[in-house]
């Protein structure tokens, strides 16, 4: 009997999928049984990697990753062949599929895909008219729904406020800055004026939080950047959220998120964990049971696959355009650890504690020292 374990994100988006796949994947494989624990959100977007590779066969996780199992050897990369690698990049969201690639090895599958978008209470938005295309839109949405006790929203604990911060502003990685001092200066502006309109909660939420808040509640009407979640647009009982592009120039910019998943260096049955891994990542498996078990699919094939859509609210549909157009952060040894020590100053520069100045000034100098320097490994 083979035995793998895996290891998930605690969220259905992540978790249901994986978990009905069981039944029909062991039973299609005598002899195999397949496990599938959880972990926080936040162990898997900013968590330690090692000690989670020594224990578990599988690992769904966030690719900026990618440089420390790269540079470490820590996952299996995935050797596929011609026609398979073609397939994979023809049907990746945006860039998905390249943002589990290092060093000419592709280290993941983009199992879900994700970035930041905009999402709204439908019932609430339409007594404002359409949904706001620019900043100043945005604003003027606020200004309006204020006035009658509502309110944006805006996911502001430090991980979301350094990822609202990567989209607004411009990152680069040339030259001696990786945001400029006058992008990041813009940056804070535009977010300091957003935070004014939205919940006085929004310090405390994440998108998770957000979204419930918004299920929960009837005032806020609209959040103009958070990572998307279908499983809001897709309740089939009132009230439910609607997701949207976000409201930049050409939809551009928006911080690419998702999952991959890999197999640990470690594991004793890496062949069947590659097996089950390319199961889970193909596109039939995507656009049907993975969509209706609450899954996020990573496969283009699937966001637009008109039934997909329909089960969904049109989620897929109408966050394309972002996506497509989002940001890959860098992928480099260190960047997660850099991303973990400038989160919070982030945070304090969008609530007026930290001058904008001075933030760009500590971001650039942890930048080149994570990049360029020996910073201590987010893996370890």
């Amino acid at each position: 009997m083979t035995r793998l374990r895996g290891l998930a994100w605690d969220h259905r988006r992540c978790w249901g999928p994986l978990e009905a796949s069981i039944g029909p994947y062991c039973a299609a494989n005598p002899g195999l049984e397949i496990e599938w624990d959880r972990r926080s959100l936040y162990e898997f977007g900013e968590g330690a990697l090692g000690p989670v590779l020594g224990a578990y066969d599988l690992v769904v996780f966030d690719h900026p990753f990618i440089g420390d199992i790269a540079e470490g050897g820590l996952m299996v990369p995935f050797d596929l062949s011609a026609e398979q690698r073609r397939g994979f990049e023809r049907d990746s969201v945006g860039a998905s599929w390249q943002s589990y690639a290092r060093d000419g090895r592709q280290w993941a599958l983009p199992i879900d895909a994700a970035c930041q978008v905009a999402s709204y209470r439908p019932d609430l938005l339409e007594r404002y008219g359409s949904l706001p295309r620019s900043h100043d839109e945005v604003l003027e949405l606020g200004r309006r729904a204020l006035k009658d006790g509502k309110w944006l929203g805006l996911p502001l604990v430090p991980t979301d406020a350094m990822c609202l911060l990567l989209t607004l502003g411009e990152p680069r990685e040339d030259g001696d800055e990786f945001i400029a001092g006058e992008k990041i200066e813009q940056a804070v502006g535009q977010l300091r004026q957003l935070a004014a309109l939205s919940h006085p909660n929004s310090p405390k939420w994440n998108p998770i939080r957000c979204y419930d808040h918004m299920i929960a509640h009837d005032d806020v009407v609209y959040v103009p950047f958070a990572f998307g979640y279908v499983n809001y647009a897709s309740r089939a009982d009132r009230p439910y959220l609607r997701f949207a592009d976000v409201p930049t120039p050409r939809s551009a910019g928006a911080l690419l998120g998702g999952a991959g998943i890999g197999v640990s260096a470690q594991s004793k049955h890496k062949q069947a964990a590659i097996d089950y891994a390319l199961f889970l990542c193909s596109p039939g498996y995507q656009r049907g049971d993975y969509v209706k078990s609450g899954g996020q699919p990573g496969s283009l094939a699937a966001w637009q696959d008109a039934e997909v859509n329909a089960l969904s609210g049109g989620f897929f549909a109408s966050t394309l355009a972002t996506i497509e157009a989002s940001y890959l952060r860098p992928t480099h040894p260190g960047f997660i650890s850099f991303f973990r020590q400038c989160a919070p100053h982030a945070a304090a520069a969008i609530t007026g504690e930290l001058p904008a100045a001075e933030l760009a000034n500590r971001l650039n100098r942890l930048y080149r020292e994570t990049r360029h320097g020996q910073p201590q490994r987010s893996v370890a």
